[in-house]
């Protein structure tokens, strides 16, 4: 029983130690969708967009407010300057004025509408931002993937280069083979190992690279739970063409500024307008008190804001300029895209056509020559460069045609808004 009892203990001191280990090395597998989610909730730049936003909308809640009033009060006492029989005694005098200006409900309307619209020109900057980030993480992530299948198959080079270097070993011992086969080998495989060493250290930057967009929200030993073979999921060309620039957020934010720049020329126009105040004073002495009520108007004789006007009327000159070209610009780069896209895919089809499985046949008939000394080895590593050479090209155009989704996304703003608070 007491045996029983000590294993018993030594099992729960087993548990209690190893259980934070495992749990500390267990992998964090992330989709695509998953990874930008964490990068657009822990990005320090997206946290600063959104800032933006709520500052925007708290100059609407200033743009609203009314004018405070204006109050003086005046007091003291009156000195005597003529003898007491005739003044009597002193006396105190308080007055009090309120000033309360009235604002020109045009111009004010305008300053409320122009808040507004930078509201929107901001949401629409922390929109581009988003953007943005989460097409740089789709890249990055593939790249990640691509990396890491690089690194698999120079890895697997080396293995095969490896196993043909102990087999020239073995015929050099036996005498059937010159010594200068097992050199060549040995200058192969070491070649190889340098690739393969660079790939991999070429994976740990890429990983490195996603850790910081993140800002370090992902563990160090995630995976990303995603192919280069996914599939590609978009709308047509003429539905992408019609959506781009109502969805663009580039194209969005100039649209708001170029309202918010109109109103401010109304504004600027409606400042011309005179102003009022309204002004109340109440005085008090010892004998009298009285109230009066006036009006204060400022008329806009020797200055009309000519300069203001103008000015506010060239800055929208400026962002509808501004407007034109980068409509322009984003339906040619829209169109590049698509065109690299098209081409991605063109080459695809065509490595995994047959090219890829010829070339492996090569290799394999190359490598069957090779061991009955019907071909040398120089014969034998061409094979396997050339399909070394068609599997990295045909990695890059799996990778570019990824890339050229990620652009596309970018260019509509198409991310997982529904995972991200405003």
């Amino acid at each position: 029983m007491q045996i029983f009892s000590f294993w018993n203990f030594l099992l729960v001191i087993h548990l209690i130690f190893l259980t934070p280990f495992v749990y500390a090395q267990a992998t964090v597998r992330l989709t695509v969708e998953e990874l930008q989610r964490v990068g657009l909730q822990a990005n320090g730049l997206v946290q600063a967009a959104r800032s933006q936003v709520n500052m925007a909308k708290a100059g609407v809640i200033a743009a609203s407010a009314f004018l405070n009033p204006e109050v003086t009060v005046i007091a003291g006492p009156d000195d005597r300057r003529l003898p007491f029989d005739l003044t009597g005694p002193g006396t105190m005098q308080r007055t009090l004025t309120v000033n309360q200006g009235i604002e020109n409900p045009f111009m004010r309307n305008a300053r409320i509408g122009a808040s507004e619209a930078g509201v929107d020109a901001s949401r629409a900057s922390f929109d581009q931002v988003r953007a943005d980030l989460a097409a740089q993480l789709k890249v990055r992530a593939y790249e990640l993937l691509l990396r890491i299948e690089q690194a698999a198959l120079e890895q697997n080079i080396y293995d095969l280069l490896n196993e043909v270097r102990r087999r020239i070993a073995v015929n050099v011992e036996r005498g059937e083979v010159a010594r200068f086969e097992l050199i060549r080998a040995d200058t192969e495989l070491q070649s190889a190992a340098n690739r393969m060493e660079a790939a991999q250290l070429t994976a740990q930057r890429a990983r490195v690279v996603l850790l910081q967009l993140t800002a370090g929200a992902i563990p160090n030993n995630f995976e990303i739970q995603a192919s280069l073979k996914d599939p590609i999921n978009l709308p047509s060309l003429d539905s992408l063409r019609q959506e781009l620039p109502s969805v663009n957020p580039d194209i969005i934010r100039l649209q708001a500024e170029q309202e918010r720049a109109k109103l401010r020329i109304d504004q600027e126009k409606a400042s011309v307008l005179p102003q009022i105040n309204f002004l109340y004073t109440n005085y008090q002495d010892a004998q009298f008190a009285s109230n009066l009520a006036g009006v204060s108007v400022r008329i806009p004789l020797l200055y009309q804001r000519r300069g203001e006007i103008d000015t506010a009327i060239y800055d929208s000159a400026r962002i509808r300029e501004t407007l034109e070209y980068r409509r322009y610009e984003i339906s040619q780069l829209f169109e590049a895209a698509w065109q690299s896209l098209q081409i991605a895919q063109r080459r695809v089809d065509m490595f995994e056509g047959g090219l890829i499985k010829e070339a492996e046949n090569a290799v394999k008939v190359a490598e069957a020559a090779y061991k009955f000394g019907e071909r040398g080895l120089i014969e034998f590593l061409d094979s396997q460069r050339i399909l070394r050479g068609i599997l990295g090209d045909a990695l890059l155009a799996r990778f570019d045609l990824q890339s050229a989704v990620a652009e596309i996304d970018r260019l509509r703003a198409h991310y997982p808004k529904e995972l991200i608070p405003e």
